[in-house]
This record gives structure tokens, sequence and C-alpha cells, in this order.
């Protein structure tokens, strides 16, 4: 019996509802008592007679019962209705005080305190993801002042030795003017590339504040107007590009500044190591849409497939002016932003192929 009417409390009741229910319960188990007690009483009274000591004796078991079933059924709703509840909020508390995340609620209840519980365990989800973020983006950004850094060594290393190479030999008029304005030139090269990665980093600063806003639009409109930006990018580089296009739902919700900028970012990567063709796919499916960009050139390197969305990775090519090696940077953080990701790998045929989805909200 006692089983039953835990799982009833547990299972379907509410915390009032189970207060009224052991409430009754225990309202008929102390008249039940009561009646007992009377009767017990009756039955002293007839075998010893009147006695002084009769009356008190009834009221002090009556006294006795109802305690008696208050603090049972104040027990019993404890024990049914809040133990375990409170036990279970008390190891999360202490568990989120050591900064330890990684454990999960669950209690099976549709009552007030299941409600409780459900909803600290999704304040404890929310905060593990935004922590996650948070720590992602710290070492994203150590990660990032350290490829800078590094990067900045060599122009600063090369204007260290010009200035010196400068001052100590130009007053003594032992360096010829052609090789002064060699110097010149070599300085000026290298100041244009720390201009340039201040310029990048200060760009790379305001990624993570650009909103995504969302539009209604027509998947076979965009696709057309990304095809119009592939030819002129291709046609920069002398190359030419190929589309094809899959399908389930044209109508798409997406953000088209975004998804230009991660496309254009991935058509011109494709385009600067292609041999003669850049091959663009895209593919919306079940709420999700994939541009798969690839070419046919020689594809990743082992180091590349590891570093090509690592801010400021050229591979082997340097331009002060042209290449800072933040396209595939860009095209994952926005990727990410979008509610999707950027995929690197080489083709089954050759040729590097860079992947990126993102959530659309198709609407039905």
């Amino acid at each position: 019996m006692a089983k039953l009417i835990n799982e009833l409390l547990l299972k379907r009741f509410t915390l009032l509802q189970s207060f009224i229910l052991l409430c009754v319960v225990t309202l008929i188990a102390v008249l039940a008592i009561i009646t007992m007690e009377f009767a017990l009483a009756e039955n002293l009274r007839q075998r010893f007679g009147e006695t002084d000591w009769m009356l008190p004796f009834l009221v002090a078991a009556v006294l006795l019962t109802v305690a008696a079933g208050i603090v049972t059924m104040a027990v019993l709703f404890y024990r049914w209705k809040l133990k375990r509840p409170l036990e279970l909020l008390k190891r999360a508390s202490e568990n989120i005080t050591a900064n330890d995340l990684g454990f999960r609620l669950f209690y099976d209840s549709r009552d007030e305190m299941g409600e409780l519980i459900t909803a600290f365990e999704n304040m404890r989800s929310q905060l593990e993801k935004n922590i996650k973020t948070l720590w992602r983006s710290v070492e994203e950004r150590k990660q990032l002042n350290a490829i800078f850094a590094h990067d900045l060594r060599t122009p600063l290393s090369v204007l260290k030795g010009n200035a010196e190479l400068l001052a100590t030999y130009l007053p003594e008029k032992k360096l010829s003017e052609e090789k002064v304005l060699d110097l010149i030139h070599t300085m000026n090269l290298h100041i244009m590339r720390l201009e340039s990665y201040a310029e990048a980093m200060n760009s790379i600063q305001k990624l993570e504040d650009v909103p995504v806003n969302r539009q209604s639009m027509d998947a076979i409109s965009l696709t057309a107007l990304l095809n119009g930006s592939a030819e002129q990018i291709t046609r920069q580089f002398g190359k030419r590009f190929v589309s094809s296009m899959e399908y389930d739902n044209p109508a798409i919700h997406v953000d088209p500044y975004i998804v230009m900028r991660i496309f254009e970012n991935m058509v011109a990567n494709g385009g600067r190591y292609a041999a003669n063709q850049v091959n663009i796919g895209y593919d919306i499916q079940e709420g999700s849409m994939k541009i798969t960009v690839s070419d046919d050139g020689p594809g990743f390197s082992d180091e590349a497939l590891h570093k090509a969305v690592l801010p400021f990775y050229r591979g082997e090519v340097w331009d002060a002016t042209e290449h800072r090696g933040l396209g595939l940077y860009v095209c994952k953080v926005f990727s990410e932003k979008h509610g999707g990701s950027l995929r690197v790998e080489n083709g089954p045929h050759g040729g590097g192929r860079v992947t990126a989805s993102f959530g659309i909200q198709v609407d039905k």
C-alpha cells in the first residue's frame, strides 16, 4: 500500500495534491486508531469500572495519536516528495561550486520539484555551453595573439636590421645609392605587411560582433546571385567555374550578407589554387544548407588540413597586400555564427574541397 501511494505521489500528483492526499490518509488512519482507543477505553471501563485515570488516559492516547499522525504525515511527505529532489539540487549546487558542470540532473516526476529540477538542468546545460564557448573564445584569442606575435617578428627583425645597417654605414657613405634604395624598398614592403596585419587584426576583432540577420529568400535567386559573384572572382584568377544544385524546398531563411561573405572567401581560395576550374555545389536539405567549393589544384597538404582555418595561415603563399590568410578563418567564424560549421578536406580525385554548412530555418 505504501509503495503504491509512494508511486502515485512521485509520478502523478503535485505537491499540494500530494499533501492533501496524505492529510486525508492520515486523518482516516488517526480516526481509525482513535476509534479503537475509545473501544479499548470502553472495554477497560466495563472491566475495571469507573476510575479516575480512565479519562486522562483516553485524552492522552488521543493526543498522542494525533501528534504521531501529524509527524508521520510530515515525515512521509518529506521522504516521498522532497528528500530526493533536495538531495539532487544540493549535489548539483556543490558540483557547480566546484566548477564541475559535467553532470546531468534527472527527476522523473510531474510535480513542482520535477519542474524545478528540469529548470535547474536547463540552467546547468546553458551555463556549461556558455563556459565552453567562453573558454573556446579565450583559447582562440590566445592562439590568435600567438600567431600574430609570431608573424610580426619577421618584419620587425627586417626593419630593425635594415635600420641598424643604414645608421651604421650611411653616415660613412659605405652604401651605394642603389643599395640604400633597395633597403628602403624592402623596409616599405615590410611596413605594408605590418599595416596589413594591423588592419586584419582589427577586422578579426569585429567578426564576433557581426549580428546574424536572417531574411526569407528564394534559394534559386540566392544561388544565382552567388554564381554571379563566382564568375567575377574566378575570372580574376583566369579560371572558370561550374555549379550544381540540389534542394527539397526553395524557401530558406538566411543572412545573405554572411552567406555571401562565406561564399566569396571560399571561391577566392579555390580560384587561387585551382589549375583550371572551380566546382561549386549547393545542397539544401532538411533545414540546412551546404555550399561545397572544390578545385582541380594540388589539394591541401597535411599541414594545411589542420591549419587552413587558422588566422594568418597562408601555406607557402605570401603577399603583403593581397593574401593575409584570413579567408577560411572568416568562413569558419561566420559558419558557426550561422549555426553551422566549416570542413576542409581533399577531394577523392585530388584537389582541395571546402564545405560550409549552416542552418537555414526552412519555411514550411
